[in-house]
């Protein structure tokens, strides 16, 4: 089977084609950093309107770079979200329109499940059951994934997550946007030892999280230090760091001998964070277990992981609608320039 995939939930346009057999046979990304970046953060009418403008030649971009037709395509995957209203429905819109005239299945596909699979497209895919910790700009969740399509929430964030600390934190010290990775990157010449920020609700049992005082401690200590000089801001932006991986990395512990797992699976943008990459190896090592991510690439948002998960639907009969090969057929056949994606 051979389904086709759109990501259009915030920020960036993607396309992917992923074969059941071959694997992933091509991806496209366009990423609207530089869109954005001169606003200090996402615009959502900028962002929908872009992902017009992207996704159809992304789209046959990825059919030519994938050697499909699409008479070889079984199913049109989606983001259903969540994510920016208006640039999910870029998304669906075409992903049902294409589901339509090719007389194929739309699969809608939330997000998170997408970053959850993500790591399905490595050689060294993680085994099931396994624990997965989805950190994210929006999200910080621990999940028990015992199959594809079936997860049990052990504990999330109360208010903030991880990635929108990082964001506020990156902003209150005046770093461009994305305001994570700039932080992350300015971390690494700071000292972590200087500031003592909060480790939030590791003094109490359970696997929930909360960040909001973290960035509330970041914002005092800024005010506190007056005119930020490199150091200093270098030395904050690494207690912030630390202060999150150290946070991350105990919850996860917590979870991972609570559920018993020998497997982690750590997915969504942070996941992509060095720090907390090499905490984890060396944490999840000394319980016996073994973590598991996808690649760089693949953590922050995607098509491809999108195609995974739809994949995994699909094959599950979990569509939209189950149009038969015959109709399908038929309907190419009378659609014209649109059975060969003379599309412009």
């Amino acid at each position: 089977m051979r389904i086709l995939a759109l990501e259009s939930s915030c920020d960036e346009s993607a396309v992917a084609v992923y074969d059941d057999t071959a694997g992933l046979l091509s991806h496209q990304i366009h990423s609207q950093i530089d869109l954005h970046r001169i606003y200090g953060g996402v615009v959502p009418e900028l962002a929908s309107r872009d992902h017009v403008r992207r996704l159809l030649p992304l789209l046959k971009t990825a059919l030519t770079d994938a050697q499909t037709s699409p008479r070889q395509i079984d199913g049109i995957a989606f983001t259903a979200g969540p994510g920016l209203i208006g640039a999910l429905l870029t998304g669906a819109a075409l992903g049902r329109s294409l589901a339509f005239a090719w007389g194929v299945p739309a699969v809608a596909v939330h997000h998170l499940e997408g970053h959850l699979l993500a790591p399905l497209l490595e050689d060294d895919a993680p085994p099931f059951p396994h624990l997965a910790l989805l950190v994210s700009g929006g999200h910080t969740m621990l999940i028990d994934v015992t199959a594809p399509g079936s997860y049990a929430l052990l504990g999330e964030t109360r208010d903030d997550a991880a990635g929108e600390a990082f964001d506020k934190s990156a902003k209150l010290l005046g770093l461009p946007y994305p305001g994570g990775p700039e932080l992350a990157k300015l971390a690494a010449a700071g000292r972590s030892t200087r500031f003592d920020f909060p480790r939030p609700m590791l003094d109490r049992a359970g696997l929930e999280f909360s960040f909001s005082g973290l960035k509330t401690a970041v914002a005092l200590a800024v005010k506190k230090a007056g005119t930020l000089d490199d150091a200093t801001k270098a030395d904050i932006a690494a207690s912030v760091q630390a202060a999150i991986v150290d946070t991350l990395v105990v919850k996860t512990l917590r979870a991972l001998e609570h559920t018993g797992h020998d497997a982690l699976v750590v997915a969504g943008g942070v996941g992509a964070n060095r720090l907390l990459r090499e905490r984890l190896a060396q944490a999840v090592e000394r319980q016996g277990a073994k973590v598991f991510y996808p690649r760089i690439e693949f953590c922050t948002d995607n098509a491809a992981m999108i195609a995974v998960a739809g994949m995994a639907r699909l094959k599950a009969g979990r569509h939209e609608s189950a149009a038969i090969r015959a109709r399908a057929t038929w309907s190419l056949s009378e659609l014209g320039p649109l059975s060969d994606l003379a599309i412009s």
